[in-house]
């Protein structure tokens, strides 16, 4: 089911009031109809999906369960890593089989041995990526001793499923998500409403912004060879605003829809564009991902303990397992390392955590030198999501070549219409006001008068009614 679909906009409030009805009987009630809510929401895609996602809870549940009555270390271990293998056994047959037997029989090729082997012809089940991290972060607190086994099956099977953030995120972690789903929740008007507002702002950047800039780039991408170097430039520029107001839209409807039912999810964006170096870029660009990989494979390597050298080696394994973790391509690969090279000079000259605050924090614009940082840190983005949204690796490099062209200078041939240009300047003031906040428009309008306040938000549900589509469009993370 899509947050920008007719059919959510009936399931939600349908959800909601019956949520909030139970609330004068249990809590138990309320979490098993959110259960079951999750269950029909994930199952509209496919139902045979959702077995295995019911295997994959019932698998890390009793897994967490046996680690915490095991009677030894060895015993302990052998449950995590059962956990473990199964889990990743089963993403790596629907996401990356295909593209490790191609490779295998790919580099054979260059050596002039022909071989064949069977691919498998089969759907990556929606958000496996997500609910797989969810599970695993659970098995892996509790083998380090973070957590207790949670051993009220409903409430577990609440935590890996809860609906807002099943398909795409936030990736939560059992130790900030569990204990909400235990306790008692009270309606809380003043969150509810922020909740709404966080949505609305969601679905303007999913149905104005990244559907919008998708026509062009999808053009572009799709056609880059017929194109002068000002097109591509423009369609990669494009991509770069449409996989940010895809990705952290779905979030923001996500985390908004979670405070309607009391619940608090893990930030996911922090204005990334606005970084001044790379280093910060990630700290504000799917931040639970991020936060996951630090905690779970950077620190246990080592993380920046051992050494320059360790800490440039460990940078990398991230990245290039960040890049794989996103898509079995090449092109991903290829996205980790570029990032990788991209954050070194703050890795090797240890200046990675100079830009915690947000630029420019209490004053309206940023000084020349932060201006040209976040230039510089925008561009260097810009060039990585070009191997992201190619392909291969060879449209990437093409499309780079062709941009430094003789007719990089000239006129962009088939531009977005002027209103879409209009409407992004727009968006790039608004979330620039907003920066300060959790989301753009948390805080604009307090001030306002409510007739002001309220055209406001008129103004941005009749753009969303303007641009939606009858049927919805994917979200572009439903793919990994």
């Amino acid at each position: 089911m899509l947050f920008n679909s007719l059919t959510f906009a009936l399931f939600l409030p349908v959800v909601f009031i019956l949520y909030w009805i139970l609330n004068k009987h249990s809590l138990k009630y309320q979490n098993i109809l959110l259960l079951t809510a999750s269950y029909y929401f994930y199952s509209y895609w496919d139902y045979r999906f959702l077995f295995l996602l019911i295997f994959s809870t019932l698998l890390d549940y009793f897994t967490g369960i046996k680690m915490s009555e095991a009677k030894n270390h060895k015993s302990k271990k052998f449950w995590l890593w059962l956990s473990i293998c199964v889990n990743l056994g089963f993403l790596g047959i629907f996401k990356y089989y295909n593209f490790f037997a191609q490779s295998f029989v790919d580099s054979f090729s260059h050596l002039g041995i022909r071989m064949q082997l069977t691919t498998l012809n089969v759907v990556l089940p929606v958000g496996i990526s997500f609910y797989t991290f969810h599970g695993l972060s659970y098995v892996l607190d509790i083998y380090n001793n973070r957590i207790k086994p949670e051993r009220n099956f409903i409430d577990y099977s609440l935590f890996v499923s809860f609906f807002p953030l099943l398909v795409a995120g936030p990736i939560e972690r059992a130790t900030h998500l569990l204990p909400q789903i235990k306790n008692k929740r009270e309606f809380n008007y003043t969150a509810a409403i922020d909740g709404l507002r966080q949505i609305l702002w969601g679905l303007f950047k999913k149905v104005v912004i990244a559907d919008n800039c998708a026509e062009y780039a999808n053009m572009i991408f799709n056609h880059s060879a017929n194109y002068s170097g000002s097109s591509l430039v423009l369609g990669a520029l494009m991509f770069t605003f449409q996989i940010y107001c895809d990705f952290s839209g779905y979030s923001d409807i996500a985390i908004g829809t979670a405070k309607l039912f009391g619940i608090d999810l893990l930030r996911n964006f922090a204005f990334p564009y606005f970084s001044r170096d790379i280093a910060e870029f990630w700290r504000r660009w799917h931040i639970s991902l991020s936060s996951w990989f630090k905690d779970y494979l950077y620190i246990p390597l080592g993380g920046s303990k051992g050494g320059l050298w360790m800490r440039i080696r460990n940078t990398f394994i991230i990245f290039i397992v960040s890049g794989f973790w996103h898509g079995a391509n090449w092109t991903f690969i290829i996205w980790g390392v570029l990032n990788a090279l991209f954050i070194m000079p703050s890795i090797i000259f240890n200046t990675n955590r100079n830009n915690l605050e947000i630029v420019a924090k209490g004053k309206i614009l940023p000084s020349l030198s932060e201006l040209f940082n976040i230039a510089l840190t925008f561009s260097l983005t810009v060039l990585a999501w070009i191997f992201f949204r190619s392909a291969s690796v060879g449209q990437a490099l093409q499309f780079i070549g062709n941009i430094f062209s003789k007719d990089l200078l000239k006129a962009p041939q088939n531009p977005p219409k002027p209103i879409m240009l209009i409407i992004l300047i727009a968006f790039m003031l608004i979330e620039w006001t907003g920066r300060e906040g959790k989301y753009a428009i948390e805080n604009m309008g307090i001030r306002w008068t409510p007739v002001l306040r309220w055209s406001f938000y008129s103004f941005i549900i009749v753009c969303i009614g303007m641009y939606m589509q009858t049927t919805g469009s994917d979200f572009i993370y439903f793919q990994f």
